[in-house]
């Protein structure tokens, strides 16, 4: 007969299952290392597409910036070259009249209206010699001197602009 052996319990134990369960753990050990590193490396991939994302997003907003500020002073200088032409103009009337004045009012209230259409002229070249920010200083230091006149100045341009675009109620 032949000797069967039976393997003891503390073989068992101590044997090849607790290598099996040994290399089990090892394994996922080495999984997780894996599966850490790879979200690293996602994560480190998605940080450099946002943040590339990010700074073409910056680079866009930049120049939409640039762009509506270059539109915004093209616009300004078009209506500051219209709006010292209109004060041109009405200065050229009013002057033009002033012979008018001399007929039927005298001479002396027709200089007075000679005197102020020439103002008016003299304003409006001013005006169209001026760059914005030079304009936008004169009117500070305007408000700062005069700041009753500078208030009583825009309610009364307010209340003008009101009566153009409120429009007729008949």
């Amino acid at each position: 007969m032949s000797e069967t052996t039976t393997p003891e319990v503390e073989d068992v134990i101590d044997g090849a299952p607790k290598d099996h369960f040994n290399k089990a753990i090892d394994e996922a050990k080495a999984a997780a290392l894996a599966l850490g590193k790879q979200a690293q490396d996602y994560a480190g991939a998605y940080q450099a597409k946002f943040a590339d994302t990010a700074g073409d997003w910056t680079k866009q907003a930049r120049e939409r910036g640039d762009e509506a500020l270059d539109r915004a002073y093209a616009l300004a200088s078009e209506g500051k070259a219209k709006a010292s032409g209109a004060i041109l103009s009405l200065g050229k009337l009013v002057e033009d009249n002033a012979a008018t004045i001399d007929e039927h009012a005298g001479v002396t209230y027709g200089d007075y209206v000679r005197t102020a259409g020439k103002s008016v002229q003299d304003f409006a070249a001013q005006l169209d010699s001026k760059e914005f920010g030079e304009i936008a200083e004169d009117v500070r230091e305007f408000v700062r001197t005069k700041p009753a006149v500078a208030l009583g100045i825009a309610a009364a341009s307010g209340y003008v602009l009101a009566r153009l675009f409120k429009g007729s109620d008949d």
